[in-house]
């Protein structure tokens, strides 16, 4: 993204910037489908309010992704009791919750694979630093599990909602992670 210290009129254009690019994903699926005349069009702006913010139609997706990012993963934390993991999984949940319409449209798109990739490794990273982990292959299956569970939930390819998956999450980072089985 282009300006650093914007003003409410330039964050209300870059919403509306995002927004209509998370209904052209969920329509086209892919990034190369979409065009700057297009989303210009139907989001009712101007070309040069577009490049005033951004250079092309990837560093809108790449806006994206590191929204939720530094949102979720704004500083580095030590994960060493369940409560902690309970207050870290409830951040990453409770802000997909809050942002769940523009969301869903993108994570209905194809090309949101890499963007979950990133966001895996994130929590990965994450749980791997906690000294309580002995088992590598644990930290691998409840974060691909979790990804693949919140994936499905935006694509409606199950019928449990965030607030759901975010509790089975919870009982099952406590089983594999704190329980002395």
């Amino acid at each position: 993204m282009k300006l650093k210290g914007i003003n409410s009129s330039s964050k209300r254009t870059i919403e509306l910037i995002k927004e209509t690019f998370a209904e052209l994903m969920e329509e086209k699926k892919e990034i190369k489908n979409i065009t700057v005349t297009e989303l210009v069009k139907r989001a009712n702006l101007t070309r040069g309010a577009f490049y005033s913010h951004y250079d092309n139609i990837y560093e809108v997706a790449s806006d994206f992704e590191e929204e939720i990012l530094n949102q979720v993963f704004n500083n580095e934390m030590t994960i060493s009791s369940q409560k902690e993991l309970d207050d870290y999984l409830d951040k990453i949940f409770n802000y997909l919750e809050n942002n769940y319409d523009i969301y869903s449209k993108l994570l209905n798109a194809d090309e949101t694979i890499y963007f979950m990739k990133r966001l895996n490794k994130k929590i990965y990273n994450s749980l791997a630093r906690n000294s309580n982990v002995k088992n590598y292959l644990n930290v691998i299956f409840f974060t691909d599990g979790t990804i693949d569970l919140i994936v499905k939930s935006f694509r409606g390819e199950i019928k449990e909602d965030l607030k759901e998956i975010s509790a089975y999450v919870k009982n099952m980072a406590n089983y594999i992670f704190f329980s002395n089985n």
